[in-house]
């Protein structure tokens, strides 16, 4: 017998994977490529869009033949902060430019300066000053940089509907892509910035992120989701599951802190802090802060491996000890000893030596308690003066550690604080909407994979 699925396909800035899931959110099918990066037009590295294209299409071809499955959909999360310009043949004027790509200087300050200064400017489009990851600054710099090519420009697309109308021929927007640092966005307004009609071609009007087009390119009239921004993505499992609100700690390289329920404005020392706001599926802004955590920690270990002579794993045998961590915060006096001046610029901190600890698991305790401050001054960034959040979701790789994990729930006595284990979350979030728009009535409970902590503030003094 024959499943109905949906075809996902989950475009990170390194892996690429396309998933099928069937109406119960279950994975079916999972297939992930890497394609090597090329120098755009300027020489700068970025993602190989003709070869993600051919990929894209030849993938569908194959199961949409598969006698296993009826393809009832097909939709797409990706990373954001990319741009995508089409002429009036609907054609693709220009490479994929890497939002890593340097912004050169002279080309956002004018805009900065015209719309009230670099510091209301950032907190009324909810977006630090990060250069090319604000994507709207990408097409100001095509604009400056290459006229000739922008003035063939018709159309403007974030990524994930670049993909889709590449399917439908429908150029289409929505809140997720718009509302993610791109400096696109009037968060007070709730509309595009003034700014935006400088550059003389009409964007998109969003719509929701559930809309479908029907497909014109792959031989079956079938339902083509929009697209969505795959930080946003990552939310839609919990809040279609969660009845209490909640705060998402994503773990990993990055740790993505995010708070859908705290509405207000961004102020200028949170900008300045590395904070943020996404869109979420409701059209409302999601205050996240960001830290470099994973790496923070991996480059530590490894300095402390140098030191004790220890293992590449060895962190990974070390079970939390409540005896070793009230004694190393007595020592303290509540301070941190690891980043004690700030997080150094290599993010080693080599400050620490030897000397300090008694062995390689308490020196191990002691990074973590560093760590998990940090964490807190992150999170704290995101909390409103009235915070009604009663959860606290922990993924990712930090997840699995268990010293983390119970310093994290002492940190905050006043939440339940959980671990969560949502296969491909970002994918998933992807199906339930294109789910949705298939058929509004569509209602499949997910397993967030719910684990609880306890914690002890007194461990903390």
């Amino acid at each position: 017998m024959r499943t109905e699925v949906v075809l996902i396909f989950d475009i990170g800035k390194t892996n690429k994977k396309v998933l099928i899931f069937d109406r119960h959110l279950q994975i079916l099918h999972e297939e992930e490529i890497i394609f090597e990066e090329i120098p755009d037009d300027d020489g700068f590295s970025g993602d190989n869009i003709e070869k993600i294209e051919d990929w894209i299409i030849a993938s569908c071809e194959k199961h949409m033949a598969d006698n296993n499955y009826i393809v009832q959909g097909i939709n797409f999360t990706t990373y954001g902060a990319s741009l995508m310009y089409l002429d009036e043949k609907g054609e693709r004027l220009t490479p994929v430019y890497n939002y890593l790509k340097p912004m050169p200087e002279g080309i956002v300050e004018p805009l900065y300066a015209a719309f009230g200064g670099e510091e209301e400017f950032c907190r009324n489009t909810a977006s630090p000053a990060i250069g090319m990851l604000n994507s709207g600054f990408q097409a100001h710099w095509l604009k400056s940089e290459k006229p000739k090519i922008f003035n063939q420009v018709i159309s403007i697309l974030h990524l994930p509907q670049y993909l889709s109308f590449l399917f439908t021929g429908a150029v289409s927007s929505e809140h997720t892509s718009i509302g993610c640092h791109t400096a696109l966005w009037d968060f007070d307004k709730m509309a595009y910035h003034d700014w935006t009609k400088e550059l003389g071609t009409t964007l998109p009007d969003p719509v929701s992120v559930e809309t479908t087009f029907p497909s014109k390119t792959i031989g079956k009239d079938i339902p083509v989701g929009i697209g969505i921004h795959d930080s946003s993505s990552s939310l839609v499992p919990y809040f279609m599951n969660s009845k209490e609100e909640f705060i998402l700690v994503s773990t990993g390289t990055w740790c993505i802190s995010m708070n859908p329920f705290n509405a207000e404005p961004l102020t200028a020392n949170q900008l300045k802090s590395d904070c943020l706001a996404y869109m979420s599926i409701q059209k409302k802004p999601v205050k996240s802060s960001r830290l470099f955590m994973g790496r923070i920690h991996d480059v530590n270990v490894k300095h402390l491996n140098q030191l004790f002579g220890t293992s590449d794993s060895a962190y990974k045998s070390v079970a939390p000890d409540e005896e070793i961590i009230r004694r190393l915060n007595k020592k303290s006096k509540g301070n941190r000893v690891f980043f004690h001046g700030g997080v150094p610029v290599d993010y080693v901190d080599t400050s620490v030596g030897k000397e300090s600890f008694n062995s390689f698991e308490e020196a191990y305790h002691r990074l973590v308690i560093d760590l998990v401050d940090l964490t807190r001054e992150s999170i704290d960034l995101i909390i409103g003066k009235e915070d009604n959040t009663q959860h606290m979701y922990i993924s990712g790789g930090f997840s699995k550690n268990p010293i983390f994990l119970k310093l994290m729930a002492s940190c905050f006595p006043d939440k339940k604080v959980y671990t969560s284990e949502v296969a491909n979350a970002t994918s998933m979030g992807a199906a339930l909407v294109l789910w949705k728009g298939i058929d509004p009535s569509f209602n499949t409970a997910v397993d967030l994979g719910l684990k609880s902590f306890d914690g002890d503030p007194s461990l903390l003094r």
